[in-house]
C-alpha cells in the first residue's frame, strides 16, 4: 500500500454497506482506503461481552438512572442497556436537533450497524419496484427486480442467508442456506392461519444472516441469541465477520478509523470528485485523501450530511442538492403496533437453544385487486416463546410452592409486530443547523420527519389484523398493543439521496451515481427511492456489489476519470 494520501478509491463508512463497497473495490484489483469516523472493534478479539452470563454484568444487564440521563434517545426504546452501550454513539458528543421527534439510533464504529442488526433479509419484489410509478408517488424507482435479482443471489451466497424457499410472489425466494426450524407452537399456528385464509396469507419462517452451514472462517449458528455481542463464531454476517476479512485478504485495503470525514473535494473543471476532506477525531487535524472514485456509506442521514457539506461553494445545499430532493424524502418503516395472546395444549413441549430469528408473515394488503382507504402495505415479525423461570408470579411469592412452580416453564405465547411502508414524503427532510454543533465544532443535522394519514390509516390494519390472525389460529386471550408511530425506531432510515431516472427530481442515477459528480457513489439506505415493508439491508448490499462492478467497469473505459 501505498505511503501517500492517494488511492484507487476511497470507501466513507464501515457498516452493512460499506463493508461490501470495500470488499468489491479491493476484489476487484483497487488500492481502498476505508474512512471511519469512530473507533476500531476488531473482530473476537473487542467482543468483551460475548461470553458472559447475565450474572455478570453489575446489573443483570439492564439500565440505569446514570444511563438513561447519558443517552435520552438511546433510552426511547431497546437499545439501551449494559451489555453492548459502547457499540452506540455517545449522544453529548453527537447531538442531532429534533425539530420533530426522531429517535436516531447509531453505532459509530468499524462494522457499525452490522454489528446490531437484526439481520432480517428479505429481496423485494417487482411490486415493490414499480409502486411508485403505479401510485403517482415521488417518483419512479430507475431499477426493476430484475436488475437486481442476480446482485441479490451473489450477495446471499456469500453474507450466507438462512431461508426457505416458500414459492411466493410477494417474498421472492433467494439463495439460501437451510432454513432454522420453527417450533411446534409456531408451526400448528402456521398450518391453521394458511388454511383459515386458504392461502391469501402466509407465516413462514424469517430469513436471516444467521449461517445454518459452516463459511470460511466462519460457523454456524450456536443459537445463543447474542448477536448484537459480536459473534465469536462469526456465525452473523457482519463487517468484522464477513466483508472485512475478504477485503483485507487482498492486500488492497487500508482502514482508518477516527476519520470524520467532512466534505467531498469538488473539481470544477473536470465536474468529478477528486477526493475527501478528513478530521482525526483523535487529534483534531485535518486531512486529504484522493481517489478516482468515491463510495459514500456513511448511513442515510450521514451520507446526506456529507454531501451537504460538499461543493457548497458551487451549490449552496451541497453537491447533489441540484435536484433540490438532497436531504428530503426521509423514510422509515412504522412499528410499535401488534397483538399478543396465549397458546394452549402444548404444556410438554419446549424448543432447542435461543433461536437467533422468528417467523415473518409477508404482505398481504393492497395485492391482487384488494383496495383499502390506504396504499402499500405491512408485514409482520414474530415468535411463539414459552415463559422462563424467571417469569413473576403474582400469586405466590415465598416458599416452596414459589420454588416449585419456577422449576417448570410457564405458558406458552404468540406475538407478532408489524412493520409497516411509509411513503417518500418530500416535506420529511434532514437539513444543516449551523448552530449547533458537536464536540468537533461542526454543524449538525435537524430532522423533520412524521408519519402522515395513510400510515395512521394503515396502523388500524396492523392493529385489527394482528388480533383477527391470532384468534383466527386458535390463540387465546389475544390483547392488541400499539405505541406512537415515530420514525427511526425501526433503524431502518431510508431516503435523503434518491435515485431516479431525471437529474431534476433525483440525487442519483441508475447506478448510484450523484448526478453532479459521477465518480461519487451513494448506496447505503439514502439512495433508496420507497421503503416496501421488508427489512432493507439485504437490497443495499445487492446494490452496493452492482455499483461497484459498473464504477470498475467504467474506470477500465476511463469515464470516471
Amino acid at each position: 500500500m501505498s505511503d501517500t494520501n492517494t488511492y484507487d478509491a476511497i470507501v466513507i463508512g464501515s457498516g452493512i454497506s460499506g463493508g461490501w463497497a470495500a470488499k468489491e473495490l479491493t476484489e476487484k484489483g483497487l488500492k481502498t482506503i476505508m474512512l471511519e469516523r469512530g473507533r476500531d472493534i476488531v473482530h473476537i478479539k473487542d467482543y468483551v461481552n460475548a461470553n458472559k452470563g447475565p450474572w455478570e454484568f453489575p446489573h443483570r444487564g439492564g439500565r440505569t438512572v446514570q444511563m438513561e440521563k447519558d443517552y435520552p434517545v438511546l433510552k426511547r426504546d431497546y437499545p439501551l442497556n449494559e451489555t453492548n452501550l459502547d457499540y452506540w454513539v455517545n449522544e453529548k458528543e453527537s447531538p442531532y436537533v429534533e425539530i420533530k421527534r426522531f429517535d436516531w439510533f447509531r453505532g459509530y464504529h468499524v462494522g457499525g450497524r452490522s454489528l446490531m442488526w437484526g439481520r432480517q433479509s428479505y429481496r423485494w419484489a417487482d411490486v415493490d419496484f414499480e409502486a411508485n410509478l403505479k401510485d403517482g408517488i415521488a417518483v419512479d424507482w430507475p431499477i426493476r427486480y430484475k436488475d437486481l435479482e442476480p446482485w441479490y443471489s451473489y450477495v446471499e451466497g456469500f453474507a450466507g442467508i438462512s431461508g426457505n424457499r416458500d414459492g411466493l410472489d410477494i417474498l421472492p425466494d433467494g439463495n439460501f442456506m437451510p432454513p432454522m426450524e420453527m417450533n411446534c407452537v409456531e408451526k400448528d399456528v402456521a398450518a391453521r392461519m394458511n388454511q383459515y385464509y386458504k392461502g391469501s396469507r402466509h407465516m413462514v419462517i424469517g430469513r436471516t444472516a444467521n449461517i445454518t452451514k459452516p463459511l470460511p472462517g466462519r460457523t454456524n449458528c450456536q443459537y445463543r441469541n447474542k448477536c448484537w455481542l459480536g459473534c465469536p463464531f462469526g456465525a452473523y454476517f457482519s463487517t468484522q465477520s464477513s466483508t472485512l476479512p475478504a477485503a483485507m485478504a487482498t492486500g488492497n485495503l487500508k482502514v482508518r478509523p477516527w476519520s470524520i470525514v467532512t466534505k467531498i473535494l469538488y473539481d470544477k473543471d473536470t465536474k468529478k470528485a477528486k477526493g475527501v476532506e478528513v478530521l482525526d477525531a483523535e487529534t483534531n487535524k485535518t486531512y486529504e485523501f484522493y481517489a478516482k472514485v468515491i463510495f459514500l456509506n456513511a448511513s442515510t442521514l450521514n451520507s446526506a450530511w456529507v454531501l451537504m457539506n460538499s461543493a457548497t461553494d458551487v451549490w449552496p445545499d451541497g453537491l447533489g442538492s441540484s435536484s433540490g430532493e438532497l436531504g428530503h424524502n426521509l423514510m422509515d418503516h412504522h412499528l410499535g403496533v401488534g397483538a399478543s395472546g396465549v397458546v394452549e395444549g402444548y404444556e410438554d413441549k419446549y424448543y432447542f437453544g435461543r433461536r437467533a430469528n422468528g417467523i415473518y408473515i409477508p404482505r398481504y394488503r393492497n395485492l391482487n385487486g384488494e383496495k383499502r382507504d390506504y396504499i402499500r402495505g405491512f408485514g409482520y415479525q414474530g415468535r411463539a416463546s414459552r415463559q422462563s423461570w424467571s417469569r413473576d408470579i403474582p400469586e405466590l411469592a415465598i416458599g416452596a410452592d414459589f420454588k416449585d412452580s419456577l422449576s417448570e416453564p410457564g405458558h406458552w405465547s404468540m406475538n407478532i409486530g408489524g412493520f409497516g411502508e411509509t411513503l417518500p414524503y418530500h416535506e420529511n427532510k434532514a437539513t444543516l443547523d449551523k448552530n449547533t454543533k458537536d464536540k468537533w465544532g461542526l454543524p449538525v443535522l435537524a430532522i423533520d420527519a412524521i408519519i402522515r394519514d395513510n400510515e395512521l390509516k394503515m396502523r388500524i390494519d396492523m392493529m385489527n389484523d394482528a388480533k383477527e390472525m391470532l384468534e383466527a389460529a386458535g390463540v387465546k386471550d389475544v390483547k392488541t398493543r400499539t405505541m406512537e408511530g415515530v420514525l427511526g425506531r425501526g433503524i431502518h432510515e431510508m431516503g435523503t439521496a434518491r435515485m431516479g431516472r431525471d437529474p431534476k427530481t433525483s440525487v442519483l442515477n441508475e447506478w448510484n451515481q450523484v448526478w453532479d459528480a459521477k465518480n461519487v457513489f451513494v448506496t447505503d439506505g439514502a439512495c433508496m427511492v420507497s421503503t416496501a415493508c421488508q427489512n432493507p439491508s439485504l437490497t443495499y448490499m445487492a446494490l452496493t456489489a452492482r455499483a461497484v462492478d459498473h464504477a470498475v467497469k467504467e474506470l477500465k473505459k476511463g469515464t470516471l476519470v
